[in-house]
């Protein structure tokens, strides 16, 4: 008894030691746009701050090249859930789609933190996302703001499934409805897609239909946002002619600001999400309550801001 005393004794530091090494995969919706970059960043400053604190973490940033690889995506979790990781991060580029593998992989014991978006189920440990109706809201004020509450307007969709870009699209047609009764919405049902070139073919063929009519333009993300500029530069409505608000995170766009191309830009704040996902998932491992449902911020960048830190700092990865 007294050999089986001192060898149990002998084996609770490494079992300690196992418990906090973990896995944990981070899964955006894809790998091209400087927005996931910063959600990577994010989760690499999560991994370093555990570390220091005596958690190793192993962080496998894994996601589709695309935004609307919904397959792709799928596959992604799946081999994870097969793979055993400790848990995930994940930003499910369509709200149906991933419900069954993230329920899946709750019912295999690895606690799921979406991010971004949301997910139509309940089997996530937490959400950590910007309130993406606000941050419509803010991009009808702005822009109600500058056509001074008159005027024709053009929302132009990202994808079906998306669920962060469908609640800003909403909360954005709801705020002008119930602030801007001058203002009319003369198309709202075309959708420019998840690349740039995507969302410029969709943008070119709006302006050719209503370049004449439209004052204000709302885009809902990084892709449609930069299809948009070009579609506009392409067609002479450039330089304030039609007011561009828009919704991304990068610093490439400041030469946009400069030259009067866009008017008004939706930030989020990606980095926080990614810290923040990795930084539950170790909290759900080591048995701690984690909030339900994080909100990470919104905020508005105009011309007049950007040098503003808290406004650069959101527009650029960390260094």
């Amino acid at each position: 008894m007294a050999i089986f005393v001192l060898m149990l004794c002998a084996s609770l530091p490494l079992l300690h030691a196992a418990e906090r090494d973990y896995t944990i995969a981070v899964i955006p919706m894809g790998t091209t746009h400087e927005y996931w970059k910063m959600i990577h960043a994010g989760a690499l400053q999560a991994q370093a701050e555990l570390k220091a604190g005596g958690t190793n973490v192993e962080i496998i940033w894994k996601g589709p090249l695309r935004e609307d690889d919904r397959d792709q995506q799928v596959q992604v979790v799946e081999n994870f859930i097969g793979r055993r990781v400790s848990g995930m991060v994940l930003a499910p580029l369509d709200h149906h789609a991933l419900v069954a593998p993230v329920e899946q992989a709750a019912m295999a014991g690895i606690p799921v933190a979406i991010v971004d978006s949301g997910l139509d189920s309940k089997a996530q440990v937490s959400f950590i996302a910007t309130d993406n109706y606000k941050g419509g809201q803010l991009a009808a004020d702005r822009l109600g703001e500058l056509l001074h509450g008159q005027g024709n307007v053009i929302l132009l969709r990202v994808q079906v499934g998306s669920g962060s870009c469908e609640a800003r699209e909403a909360g954005f047609l709801a705020e002008l409805a119930a602030k801007f009764p001058g203002i009319k919405v003369i198309s709202s049902n075309q959708h420019g897609g998840a690349t740039r070139d995507t969302a410029m073919a969709a943008s070119q063929n709006l302006l050719n239909r209503y370049g004449a009519q439209v004052n204000g333009i709302f885009t809902p993300n990084e892709s449609t946002q930069a299809g948009m500029l070009l579609a506009l530069a392409n067609a002479g409505l450039g330089g304030g002619k039609v007011k561009l608000v828009g919704f991304a995170n990068s610093a490439s766009f400041n030469d946009a600001f400069k030259r009067n191309d866009l008017q008004g830009m939706i930030l989020q704040d990606p980095v926080k999400m990614g810290y923040l996902g990795v930084k539950t998932i170790v909290q759900v491992l080591r048995g701690e309550k984690v909030s339900a449902v994080v909100d990470t911020g919104v905020y508005l960048a105009t011309a007049e801001n950007l040098t503003d830190p808290k406004i650069a700092g959101l527009m650029a990865l960390p260094k």
